[in-house]
């Protein structure tokens, strides 16, 4: 039997930073928490301890900060800038992987006017992105996690098999509720990230929102295809979506009825919906998804 180094990588993990634009009284401000990898020739580090070939992870972590220096603009190009950047400082590194989390802030309004320089953090939402440069391939996946969705109806839930034990009752009135986490590849490196990013999530929840639900299934399908749909650019999307379990609260212990209004939110145990929608002709997606975890 023989022993050997199999795949590895290596960087920088949850670089947190924050950029402020301050070239007019209206302030804009950038919050990431950015991570990278290095993909290459690292076996003399594993083997023998020689770092000839391993360019500090204090270095990446430098390197995040003196570019956000010029501007980060979108997470998707600023991922690009680090992961061509990465690829590129040595020739023992072929590719590098750069993880994007962007934290959403949104200006406090005095008097119903949006103030210049003072924010606050909305909800839990994160806009991500990664960046994956192998060779002279570069792949993008976009998306967000914890989109926070419900409805109050139009939701069903009946014709399941049951056996010795199943005690959930069918419905055809359900509250509906889940935490979108999605992801979707890009067939192109060179888009209008904000602007393409804003209409994938409008879609996601406009598709949330008109879908007759017979299952979540169902519905995440409905989103993924919609998407595909209407944004030639994106290949596939996956998604990754628990029910937030909403039960009808038995009030008759109280001599109470309940006609659909009281409900207890059970945050676990909680089924977990887990699919991808692609195209049949989409190019291959490489090592675009590789150190991504999670999904199926």
């Amino acid at each position: 039997m023989a022993i050997r180094l199999g795949a590895n990588q290596y960087g920088k993990a949850e670089v947190r930073v924050v950029a402020v634009d301050r070239s007019s009284p209206r302030h804009e401000i950038v919050d990431l928490n950015v991570s990278s990898a290095l993909r290459g020739d690292f076996a003399d580090a594993h083997l023998a301890g020689d770092n000839a070939h391993v360019l500090s992870t204090d270095a990446q972590k430098n390197t995040v900060f003196a570019f956000a220096r010029d501007g980060i603009a979108s997470p998707e190009a600023f991922g690009l800038r680090l992961a061509r950047h990465f690829a590129a400082s040595y020739p023992w590194i072929t590719g590098a992987r750069v993880a994007v989390e962007s934290y959403g802030w949104e200006r406090i309004a005095v008097d119903g006017v949006p103030h210049d320089h003072a924010f606050r953090r909305p909800g839990g939402e994160v806009r991500t992105a990664v960046v994956t440069v192998d060779g002279d391939q570069a792949h993008v996946l976009a998306g967000l996690t914890d989109l926070v969705v419900l409805k109050t109806t139009g939701s069903e839930f009946w014709g399941f098999p049951r056996d010795a034990y199943t005690t959930l009752a069918e419905t055809r009135e359900r509250i509906l509720a889940t935490a979108v986490t999605a992801r979707w590849r890009y067939t192109s490196a060179e888009l209008d990230w904000d602007a393409t990013f804003a209409g994938v999530r409008t879609t996601l929840l406009e598709t949330f929102a008109a879908t007759h639900s017979l299952a979540l299934q169902q519905t995440l399908y409905a989103m993924g295809e919609a998407v595909l749909q209407r944004f030639p650019d994106v290949a596939e999307v996956r998604m990754s979506m628990p029910n937030r379990h909403h039960f009808l609260q038995d009030l008759s212990a109280f001599g109470l009825d309940n006609p659909d209004v009281v409900y207890h939110a059970d945050d676990r145990p909680y089924g977990l919906i887990e699919a991808s929608v692609e195209r049949d002709d989409a190019p291959p997606a490489g090592t675009a998804w590789q150190g991504t975890p999670g999904f199926c």
